[in-house]
């Protein structure tokens, strides 16, 4: 015996799958106009983005000082002043050793070439002198052919540093004023919120600053971790300036994808032409092996644990956030997902009834909330 559909369920199913899709379309439509938004006010975001992560670092020793009874304006300034004494000693820990060192590593890569160089004469290439030098005629003229292109290259390339610099610091006077009222935000933003607003909005805000928290101090224990590893291995390779490469390393692990792909070139390049070809590859294997325990493994077991993101989530947010966004998406990605997750906790939490959510407040699906 078949059975037949009911043309008025039918017509219901129907209604409500329009109405549900309309509604997710102006949800998508909302989101799109309110990232057209963010793109347009980038030049101001990201400056307050930067400053936030700083602001994180520095709040712990700000916190200290303020709790012994120093003025915010005094505990702010002198956690400030201390912050760019680190910057700037650690720029000098690795600038000097290797500007003292420059002569000997700029000998090294002469003889490097050189090297190259009666390699590719040998067999099996058999590049003679005359080939070498028709290559270097020939990059040359393209060199020369392309000079509108290397100029707007390098125009480029200096408004992206005016524009880095400008970003620096702008985000160190964001951070001294985070240091100096952040605790005055949320009282005062509780008084200009109407209704449940009031409530909600600060709480959410004061989850989120807690799960930024843990995922700077995450990255500060993925980059440490690599710097020991490399840099242990530097060491017992016998090659030079293991400590700026090491600290290099530590640094440069902020900034996802290209920062460890810059700190391991020039770890690379240094053992190249201080210990010859052979350290060079091992020191690639030992770089090759570490990066891939850090995106595989320390990164995502150490950002699940601190952001209550599974190590699944971490991998996936930070591929998406690559794709759509570059090196900027790679560093926003696990943050972003990371809040995305706390504001769902809480509206699920106002969503669900009573009855349902006993527990809810202790658990919160192991999204960091503030103690």
């Amino acid at each position: 015996m078949s059975a037949t559909l009911s043309s008025t369920r039918t017509r219901a199913a129907l209604r409500a799958s329009a109405r549900i899709s309309a509604e997710l379309l102006l949800l998508l439509v909302g989101l799109a106009v309110a990232l057209w938004l963010l793109g347009q006010m980038w030049s101001v975001v990201w400056p307050l983005v930067v400053g936030l992560f700083l602001t994180t670092l520095t709040w712990p020793p700000t916190r200290y000082l303020r709790r012994r009874g120093w003025p915010p304006a005094l505990a702010a300034s002198l956690v400030t002043v201390l912050f760019l004494l680190v910057a700037a000693g650690t720029v000098a820990l690795i600038a000097v050793p290797v500007a003292s060192q420059s002569g000997e590593l700029t000998d090294g890569v002469v003889e490097g070439l050189q090297r190259v160089r009666e390699w590719a004469a040998g067999p099996p290439l058999n590049i003679g002198d005359d080939q070498i030098n028709k290559a270097f005629d020939s990059g040359v003229a393209r060199a020369q052919d392309g000079l509108g292109s290397m100029v707007t290259a390098v125009v480029t390339g200096v408004s992206t540093v005016v524009d880095g610099l400008v970003t620096a610091v702008l985000a160190v006077f964001l951070m001294f004023f985070f240091l100096k009222d952040g605790p005055r935000f949320l009282p005062w933003l509780t008084r200009q919120l109407p209704g449940r607003f009031a409530t909600d909005v600060p709480t959410v805000a004061a989850r989120s600053w807690d799960t930024l928290g843990a995922f700077v101090r995450s990255q500060a224990v993925v980059g440490l971790l690599d710097a020991v590893l490399i840099g242990l291995g530097l060491w017992i390779l016998d090659v030079p300036l293991v400590l700026p490469l090491a600290v290099l390393t530590f640094v440069s692990a902020f900034v996802p994808i290209v920062g460890a792909l810059f700190a391991g070139f020039v770890a690379v390049l240094i053992a190249l032409v201080s210990n010859g070809l052979t350290d060079a590859l091992i020191v690639l294997a030992i770089i090759v092996v570490v990066q891939q325990l850090e995106g595989n493994v320390f990164q995502p077991m150490i950002q699940s644990r601190g952001l209550g993101l599974h190590a699944a989530v971490v991998l996936l947010a930070v591929t998406l956030g690559g794709s759509l966004a570059g090196i900027v998406g790679s560093l926003l990605a696990v943050p972003v997902a990371a809040l995305l997750a706390v504001i769902w906790s809480y509206v699920r939490e106002q969503l669900t009834d009573p009855a349902e959510g006993a527990g809810a407040d202790e658990a919160h699906d192991g999204v960091v909330v503030p103690s």
